[in-house]
């Protein structure tokens, strides 16, 4: 049986299809799709209260928190820096407690750029609210630069060549949460990966590999969740 992989969604006051324009829970089709692709099903799992998180989390055999909005501040004790986007209070509450709920539980966790931010500041570090070189110049369009995996990661076991990967952020790990250890770096020293550090199978990536073609870090993940279950 094919592993039942979660992912997180985003929550919009208004979303178009056909002729309506209503609030949605929404994703982008190349979350569900990677995860097809790497033998696993995808469900979505859109805000609800945080207190269900561990019952949800209990039925499936692995996590996905997605992309989005930035975190908001508060969330590591920062004030919003003026270029800091709004905050979208709902999701982090619940992909928090889906966190929580996973690493409470063993569950194996893919965390993808907003992901791992959330991921770095559930276990207590704190984030760059703003730099410059990983957008592309285009608004709405993904940019590429390499990253290169830290020898004796479980990044690097998944892929261990220096890569291309598509990117589109303007935060990134400042202070590394307890438990975390950096697994792949950009060329100006920007952290692109994270993972835990006692064998609990969670891995955060800054970039969005739902963009690409590499199909290897989810494939890690689907196997994870497949020897889990």
């Amino acid at each position: 049986m094919k592993p039942l992989i979660g992912v997180s969604t985003y929550l919009e006051t208004s979303a178009r299809w056909g002729v309506w324009d209503l609030p949605g829970a929404l994703l982008p089709l190349g979350y569900p799709r990677l995860v097809q692709r790497a033998g696993g099903v995808a469900v979505l799992l859109p805000p609800d209260e945080w207190a269900t998180a561990a019952s949800v989390v209990a039925r499936l055999d692995g996590l996905v928190i997605a992309g989005g909005p930035d975190v908001e501040p508060v969330r590591y004790g920062a004030e919003p820096d003026p270029r800091t986007g709004p905050p979208a209070r709902e999701r982090d509450e619940w992909e928090l407690a889906l966190i929580e709920a996973a690493l409470a539980s063993g569950t194996p966790l893919l965390a993808i750029c907003r992901g791992m931010q959330l991921l770095n500041v559930a276990l207590g570090g704190s984030l760059i609210q703003h730099l410059e070189g990983h957008t592309a110049a285009k608004v709405g369009a993904f940019g590429e630069h390499a990253v290169k995996p830290v020898p004796g990661t479980r990044y690097e076991a998944a892929v261990p060549e220096e890569s291309d990967v598509p990117t589109s952020h303007h935060q990134a790990v400042d202070r590394l949460g307890e438990g975390l250890m950096v697994s792949a770096y950009a060329g100006d020293g920007t952290v692109e990966a994270v993972e835990l550090v006692d064998g609990r199978w969670a891995l955060g990536v800054q970039w969005h590999p739902e963009m690409g073609q590499d199909v290897r870090v989810m494939a890690a993940l689907v196997e994870a969740a497949r020897d889990d279950g």
